[in-house]
């Protein structure tokens, strides 16, 4: 038998998926486009609706798109290949890595909408507060993080459609963002929350059914099956640091290692990432905090459960005579390229198989791929055209220039992530080394929101040395290791754990240090006189002045500082559950696991699992999802979007979990969308 492995679907499902589902989607957004302009007045020919959706997205669509922004091909493809190599403590490590930064994002959209409610990036931010050399500081480092994350995600996903379809590697790099160039660029931010909701509904039922297809499957059968063939095949090849060489062990040295790296890695992933920011700047005051916290809770099951079957079903498949690799063992070439799960999944379910997670890799690296489109653009349109070029520019100028940057993104993107393809840079060498990188930007931006005490110098020097410092660690570290500085050794384990951990915690003392030395105190009202909303004529100006003075009435800003409260708190909580209490308290249990526990994790990731697909399939439609599509397909002109406004209600609700309705007077046309 050759060594090459065939795909199981022709190359033409593969073009008809990457081509015929893109235009698919592009035709059925313009579509949706029209229709909310129609039915609720949505213009996406505005700045404010193209770069944060009129801030009146609500709280099923914002988690939503929370979990929809977590089903990266990289951690679907990832946290499965990383579990077969290490065992499935790799799994809960990735969702704590997840959930834990978007439950304190919660906390930055809550923030921002107190101190900057009419904000549209958060590099704009960065200019108010610091001026121009730390606004184009922070232009490196976001659009770093965008290219880097968009990267990653695109090199996994080509690869695993290669392998499905036996479709070349750098076609479906170059098509795979077609179609979302396409429904991205008439659509804006908008069209990402909508398609965001749509692949999420997807993908969560094909994952369901694809875990439940590995656990039925004649040769596994059963949870206990899957256990004892685990355990014997850890007899043949145990997996070393890991306690008694098992798979079925929390105590392993290199899930440790590898979440500590993601946890701070994914925390930078997410500060400086402006897609999550403008997600933030979206939601409505209502859906800022409970949709960040439902959604970031809910997408910790989706790594833990994909990783732990598809990583482990491999282990148990791979010596059987379904397996695709069949009678040799994979290469370390089709691990690290994430082969693992599209492997596992022709096992279990065959070309049927192979045909949904086709599907749901495509609807992944879009979903993902939109996002990231609108962050590069709004950047290109709104920090460089808008700030440096044309500091007068019109509406329709900057709208013109997001669309100039989401075309160029779609070619951009997959031509660096070809580059990184022929140089022998793969998913896996992105994911553990973009910390290095983008790391130093973190705690510099957070205190730019959170603390007023950080100084102007402070803000600029900080981030430098620490990149300094983590390049520096980085490099010394892998010719420490492995007497030499390769793409190999620079994506090891240990070289990028040091450098990431330097990046992150450098700028903390440089900071503090800095700002104690010559301390200065920020103004926040300095946000909302300076940064203002993009209005189409001037006729606008005093009615954004009035709609401005009733945002900030008292009612409001206690309702706010009230869910910065609440923000805090599951900030924290998640951090000590997902992290300290779950998978670090068990490192310290040396056990592998028996099959009773074993059984009760397997079935607790399960209902989990469920869990999400509940709040990211049905919560958006009970939560006025369903009417407003009613609304759409009916061709009706919503009253709201006519003018009528809800009256304002009693100032006592300031103290209840929802917002006072006069402070909310733009938003509410979307509340319940």
């Amino acid at each position: 038998m050759s060594d090459q492995v065939q795909p199981p679907l022709p190359q033409g499902a593969g073009y008809g998926v990457v081509v015929g589902f893109g235009v698919a989607f592009a035709l059925g957004m313009i579509w949706v486009t029209r229709a909310l302009k129609k039915s609720f007045n949505e213009d996406n020919k505005t700045t404010e609706t193209f770069m944060v959706a009129d801030r009146a997205v609500g709280t099923g669509l914002t988690a939503s798109a929370v979990i929809s922004s977590w089903l990266y091909s990289t951690a679907l493809l990832g946290a499965s290949l990383l579990t077969y190599k290490y065992g499935l403590a790799l799994g809960v490590w990735w969702g704590a890595s997840a959930s834990t930064m978007v439950c304190f994002l919660s906390l930055i959209s809550i923030e921002a909408k107190r101190r900057a409610p009419n904000a549209h990036t958060l590099l704009e931010l960065i200019r108010v507060r610091y001026g121009t050399i730390a606004h184009l500081i922070w232009i490196v480092f976001c659009l770093l993080t965008n290219i880097l994350n968009f990267s990653s995600m695109l090199l996994g996903a080509s690869a695993a459609v290669t392998s499905l379809t036996g479709m070349d590697v750098i076609a479906s790099t170059y098509l795979l963002p077609v179609g979302v160039g396409v429904y991205t660029y008439f659509g804006g931010l908008r069209a990402t929350f909508l398609t965001d909701y749509l692949h999420t509904f997807i993908i969560m039922i094909i994952l369901v059914w694809i875990t439940i297809k590995i656990i039925v499957v004649k040769e596994i059968g059963s949870i206990g099956a899957l256990y004892d063939a685990v355990i014997a095949a850890d007899k043949e090849n145990p997996v070393q640091g890991n306690y008694g060489g098992s798979h079925l062990t929390m105590r392993s040295e290199q899930c440790l290692y590898f979440g500590i790296l993601h946890v701070i890695s994914n925390f930078g992933a997410v500060i400086m990432d402006t897609g999550f920011w403008q997600k933030g700047f979206s939601a409505n005051v209502a859906a800022a905090v409970p949709g960040y916290v439902l959604g970031g809770v809910a997408s910790f099951s989706v790594p833990w459960a994909i990783g732990t079957f598809g990583g482990l079903a491999a282990v148990a498949l791979e010596s059987t005579s379904i397996f695709p690799t069949y009678p040799r063992a994979m290469t370390a070439e089709e691990v690290s390229s994430g082969l693992v799960l599209p492997y596992v999944v022709q096992a279990v379910a065959g070309k049927a198989g192979a045909g949904a997670l086709l599907l749901t890799i495509f609807m992944a690296c879009t979903s993902i791929a939109s996002a990231q489109m609108i962050a590069i653009s709004s950047i290109i349109s709104f920090d460089i055209y808008g700030t440096y070029i044309n500091k007068k520019a019109t509406d329709k100028q900057l709208i013109t220039w997001s669309h100039i940057g989401v075309v160029a993104t779609s070619l951009v993107i997959p031509t660096l992530s070809t580059a990184f393809n022929k140089g022998g840079v793969d998913m896996t060498w992105l994911l553990y080394a973009i910390g290095n990188v983008i790391n130093p930007g973190c705690i510099p931006t957070v205190f730019a929101l959170l603390w007023k005490g950080q100084t102007k110098a402070a803000a600029i020097i900080s981030p430098l040395v620490g990149v300094c410092c983590a390049i520096s660690v980085w490099l010394g570290t892998a010719y420490a290791y492995f007497g030499e500085i390769t793409v190999a050794s620079t994506g090891s384990t240990m070289p990028c754990l040091f450098g990431c951990v330097t990046a992150f915690f450098v700028p903390l003392p440089t900071t503090l240090f800095i700002s104690f030395v010559r301390p200065s105190s920020f103004d926040w009202s300095v946000f909302r006189t300076q940064i203002r909303k993009v209005r189409q004529s001037e006729q606008n100006v005093a009615e954004a002045d009035q709609e401005s003075e009733e945002w900030f009435s008292p009612e409001m800003k206690q309702y706010m500082r009230k869910m910065s409260r609440w923000a805090s708190f599951w900030a924290v909580f998640t951090l000590i559950g997902h992290v300290f209490l779950w998978p670090l308290a068990m490192y310290g249990a040396k056990i592998v696991f028996s099959k009773s526990l074993f059984t009760a994790w397997i079935v607790v990731s399960l209902v989990y699992l469920w869990f999400t697909l509940i709040v990211g399939n049905f919560y958006p439609l009970y939560d006025g999802g369903a009417r407003k599509i009613w609304v759409v397909l009916r061709g009706r002109v919503s009253p709201k979007a006519s003018g009528e406004v809800d009256t304002p209600q009693d100032s006592s609700d300031a103290s209840s979990d929802r917002p006072p309705k006069q402070a909310n007077v733009e938003t509410k046309v979307l509340t319940d969308s």
